[in-house]
């Protein structure tokens, strides 16, 4: 009966994933099967936890993320939840020796967004490595499958993937998050004052991110290779994207990579994959 309850828990972030993110699915998909439960139950945790920041505005979201924070060590240290998010993240993080000190900078991350308030580039660099930086770290845990010399070999080039995707994110979501949720995360930056030149700023260090990110991807095991590089793909092309558009049509709308052209990048990357023109 154990067995079933996990996979029950597993179906559940498998769910979750799934109706959140149609590009993470994607990613996940182009995986070697082996990957695709622990990995869904890496963003099930991620994205309960950002659910309970961007989105409960009619409860009381600390105590939430406190209670969240609670149960989570609860699970990983007695090995099970009756939470099927935090039970599946447990068997992920118990199975692959995941860090608490990367679910504690993850959950940090969270906390910082109950209070929003100007960045500086300290705060700014502790946001990116809690709520991407480490993340990419969990799902190379569970890549290297206990060769911890083949994850510190490929940890910096992780965390700066992990970087630019949230520093996209931000860009992306830049009216939402300032006028819905009051965020602005760039270091300094006044929304009133976001333009062309400083657009030109961030995407520089996103560009520089990226190159150190795709060295990693080339150096990935072969069942993981493939779908990561479905994941920078399509970010890179959001990327693109949002590079040919000025700043105020970013504030202006969010913009998207349609469904069918996130399905002609995964066979697009197919066959780049196949051809090892990575």
């Amino acid at each position: 009966m154990e067995k079933l309850f996990d996979r029950v828990a597993l179906s559940c972030s498998k769910i979750t994933t799934n109706l959140y993110s149609t590009s993470f699915s994607l990613g996940i998909r182009s995986l070697a099967k082996k990957y695709h439960d622990p990995i869904y139950a890496i963003y099930g945790f991620v994205r309960f936890a950002d659910e309970i920041v961007d989105t409960f505005h009619e409860y009381d979201k600390a105590l939430l993320l406190a209670e969240f924070k609670k149960e989570t060590y609860k699970a990983i240290d007695l090995k099970i939840s009756l939470n099927p998010i935090l039970h599946s993240f447990q068997l992920a993080v118990n199975k692959y020796n995941i860090d608490k000190e990367s679910i504690e900078s993850f959950l940090y991350s969270m906390e910082m967004d109950l209070n929003p308030y100007l960045y500086d580039r300290s705060t700014f660099e502790k946001y990116i490595l809690g709520s991407a930086e480490v993340v990419g770290l969990m799902c190379l845990r569970v890549f290297c499958e206990g060769d911890d010399a083949k994850y510190q070999l490929l940890k910096p080039q992780a965390m700066r993937l992990g970087a630019a995707y949230q520093k996209i994110n931000f860009l992306r979501d830049m009216k939402a998050d300032y006028f819905s949720l009051g965020r602005a995360y760039f270091p300094h930056l006044k929304i009133e004052n976001f333009d062309d030149a400083s657009k030109r700023e961030i995407e520089l260090e996103i560009d520089a991110d990226f190159k150190e990110g795709l060295q990693g991807i080339r150096n990935l095991p072969k069942g993981t290779r493939f779908g990561v590089y479905v994941s920078f793909v399509y970010y890179y092309s959001l990327f693109t994207k949002i590079r040919k558009i000025p700043a105020s049509q970013v504030l202006q709308e969010r913009i998207r990579i349609p469904n069918l052209k996130k399905y002609a990048l995964i066979v697009t990357c197919f066959f780049k994959h196949k051809l090892n023109l990575i």
